[in-house]
């Protein structure tokens, strides 16, 4: 991250925050500079906590903020920071159940450049999108986790349906070959039930939230050896499951009659490790997010059947 980065961010912090806290733009950026280049924390993380501390400060919660005026107009595929404000025109391509009463709407916005997952809060209050239609969203924030970004529409979010079509652009990758590898931080996780935060718990702590009571979750981050290059790959809970058979009820009682997660992790190996795949989906930072998958009887197999999985 070079001084002319983070001094980019500071002044949007600052820009967001002048009315109520009396900071400086250097102060600001000093704060940045601290967290990304003495403690190593990555830059969204950074700025994410840089913006609590003064959403803190003003007693202010996040939907109260707006984007200090004259938004960019971005294309799905242009969104690569957090904490940005921005306007976009996306057609939903996919609404998903809501997991938390928090969440009113959650689901796939897409434009020609690809797909972004959007979050709709209860709390908001705004009018709900329909699956298939086209809006002009203004006025909504950008964030990030582990390499995948989304949008977040607030109380400050205006929606405008468009009478038109879009044709939403395909930026999935396919990934072809034998799984090598299961990571650590595989099987089952609990990750943080605070709104709008799935991180997943170190020892009991949310490296945001500090101790919490997690929730359940499955996950597999494997590694894929093509002949060639290996890639990293991500399984959601629902493709963990289509994948291994293992679902979050049974990996809970696995875990519970061994006092122990690892077991979970362990059984997963049991199954797939050494197998080949087809993988199909979003590239995450470095991990490709597993979509859809097929299991191959060797390298040339191409007749599996098709197993899709929601995404994240």
């Amino acid at each position: 991250m070079t001084e002319t980065d983070l001094h980019t961010h500071a002044e949007e912090i600052h820009e967001q925050f002048s009315d109520q806290v009396d900071i400086t733009v250097e102060e600001v950026e000093e704060r940045l500079n601290t967290l990304v280049n003495e403690y190593k924390v990555p830059t969204s993380e950074a700025r994410r906590s840089v913006v609590n501390t003064y959403l803190d400060e003003a007693g202010m919660e996040r939907d109260d903020l707006s984007g200090g005026g004259g938004n960019e107009q971005k294309a799905v595929a242009d969104i690569d920071h957090a904490e940005e404000w921005i306007d976009i025109t996306a057609k939903v391509v996919e609404l998903w159940d809501a997991s938390s009463d928090a969440v009113a709407q959650v689901g796939l916005l897409g434009d020609e450049t690809g797909t972004v997952k959007f979050t709709k809060w209860s709390k908001s209050d705004l009018t709900d999108l329909e699956a298939g239609s086209v809006y002009d969203l203004r006025n909504v924030v950008t964030d990030e986790y582990q390499g995948r970004f989304s949008v977040k529409l607030n109380r400050t979010t205006t929606i405008e349906k468009r009478d038109e079509e879009i044709e939403v652009g395909d930026d999935s990758t396919e990934v072809e070959g034998a799984l090598v590898d299961i990571q650590s931080g595989s099987g089952l996780i609990k990750r943080c039930p605070e709104e709008d935060c799935t991180r997943v718990l170190q020892n009991g702590r949310c490296s945001e939230h500090g101790e919490v009571e997690g929730s359940f979750d499955l996950r597999i981050k494997g590694v894929i050896d093509d002949g060639t290059d290996v890639h990293e790959i991500i399984f959601n809970r629902e493709a963990t499951e289509d994948l291994t058979g293992i679902t979050l009820d049974t990996a809970q009682e696995m875990a519970m009659d061994a006092l122990d997660t690892s077991v979970v992790a362990d059984e997963m190996r049991e199954k797939v490790l050494g197998r080949y795949y087809r993988i199909v989906g979003p590239t995450l930072g470095r991990y490709v997010l597993a979509n859809e998958f097929e299991q191959l009887e060797s390298p040339a197999d191409s007749e599996a059947v098709l197993i899709k999985a929601r995404s994240i």
